[in-house]
């Protein structure tokens, strides 16, 4: 498998704005209503093996556990820096979760580890190579059986949206997202029964929720 860029862009894109990232989410996004959506969806079993894929400060992951505690659950990021701040979040609840620092294209974990992965606003952040090398990655790593979600942004669903997605479609790495690529690469990674299970409109582009199965 070939590598992937080893560099990621940090929540907001520079490291100083790292600590306004969830202020910046819960006034811009409806985060608690997709993110308890996201979570909902995948219907986690006990004892499952959960993978927070980019964890950032451990919203998503927080809420993982608290939804499903008897399971087992994990996140990962790349970024040292917004890991220390997600490990303070999750000591304040005592909440038993598992941190780890790591590439989504270069998973940390061996085959067949987790029966889920969950991901929020991560892959528009990486390159379209990088994406597909992430696909693959989380395919590997889950259990045959097991399943993705996903929350990113997504082909716009309706006027407004398009309007929008033509001008965030030049920031980062998200032209793939708004031409509505995902579930096509999310396929080309070898997943089946691929969907989008809600779409919800925001400041910056239609938001989907994607589904993936192993």
């Amino acid at each position: 498998m070939s590598k992937g860029r080893k560099n990621y862009i940090p929540a907001l894109r520079f490291d100083c704005l790292s600590p306004l990232f969830d202020p910046f989410l819960q006034l811009t996004m409806p985060e608690n209503t997709f993110k308890r959506r996201l979570v909902e969806q995948a219907n986690v079993k006990r004892n499952n093996y959960v993978l927070d894929l980019g964890c950032g400060t451990g919203t998503l992951t927080i809420l993982i556990k608290k939804t499903y505690p008897e399971a087992k659950v994990f996140g990962l990021d790349a970024d040292e820096k917004i890991l220390k701040n997600a490990e303070t979040k999750i000591k304040k609840t005592g909440l038993n979760i598992t941190l780890d620092k790591g590439m989504a294209f270069e998973l940390p974990y061996l085959d067949n580890s987790f029966d889920f992965v969950l991901s929020s606003l991560v892959f528009h952040h990486l390159t379209h190579d990088n994406k597909v090398l992430a696909l693959k990655e989380v395919y590997r790593v889950l259990r045959p059986g097991g399943e993705l979600h996903i929350a990113d942004f997504g082909k716009p669903s309706n006027t407004l949206m398009y309007l929008i997605s033509l001008i965030m479609r030049n920031f980062e790495e998200a032209k793939d997202n708004y031409q509505g690529l995902l579930p096509c690469m999310t396929k080309g990674a070898g997943f089946n029964q691929v969907q989008i299970t809600a779409q919800y409109s925001t400041l910056f582009g239609t938001l989907s929720l994607y589904k993936g199965c192993k």
